[in-house]
């Protein structure tokens, strides 16, 4: 698990074929690997990726193909930067919301506006993933916990503030971009618990009682 919260900007710094899929080589920037074995987890642009070797600065990790296909790492080029997380440690503070690094799907960057010193950011998603996201709520985006400000059909807007943006590889992200997107857990939860997945479900007199409807 990850919090989202970003502690360091990566980028990739090569790209091995691997029988039919590939390994990434991950250049880890600043963040402090002296506590990272192999076999750990490490969130990379909110995508949970297995260390299997560590280098100077960095790791490698294997990728599947179905994973290079549903997440932007299929087309990161050399140099690209990447946002990275270390797996949560139970004593760990939980900055941001519970995140899984398993990505439901992909968005895309539609517009970033100057809003005083922030900036708005609008992003759209699949129908699939938009049932999720609510106004106040949490995603997950590039592996950062963010707040939704408001939705709009398939879309939703963010503000970053300028620590986020400078400290997260958000400041390379451009109009027209696609982002990793995780919804909140507790979304997929309570949509299985009402029912809509099978099952007997919950009330919706629960809910409202419980302040989740």
């Amino acid at each position: 698990m990850f919090t989202g919260i970003i502690q360091a900007v990566g980028s990739l710094r090569r790209r091995e074929p691997r029988g039919g899929d590939v390994r990434l080589a991950i250049d880890t920037g600043s963040l402090d690997l002296a506590d990272v074995a192999l076999g750990d987890s490490i969130a990379v642009s909110g995508v949970c990726l297995t260390v299997v070797s560590l280098e100077a600065r960095g790791f490698t990790a294997d990728v599947s193909n179905e994973t290079l296909s549903l997440t932007t790492l299929g087309g990161l080029a050399s140099g690209d930067a990447v946002n990275l997380e270390k797996a949560l440690r139970l004593a760990d503070r939980l900055g941001g919301h519970l995140v899984s690094g398993h990505v439901d799907g992909l968005g895309r960057i539609i517009s970033i506006t100057p809003d005083a010193r922030s900036l708005r950011w609008t992003f759209e998603v699949p129908p699939a993933l938009a049932r999720y996201i609510v106004a106040k709520g949490s995603v997950c985006i590039d592996g950062t916990s963010l707040t939704v400000n408001e939705i709009n059909g398939q879309r939703f807007g963010i503000n970053l503030i300028p620590h986020t943006v400078e400290h997260t590889a958000f400041s390379q992200r451009r109009p027209g971009d696609a982002v990793n997107i995780e919804v909140d857990l507790v979304a997929r939860y309570i949509e299985r618990l009402v029912g809509g997945q099978g099952g007997g479900g919950i009330s919706a007199e629960f809910l409202q009682r419980h302040g989740f409807a």
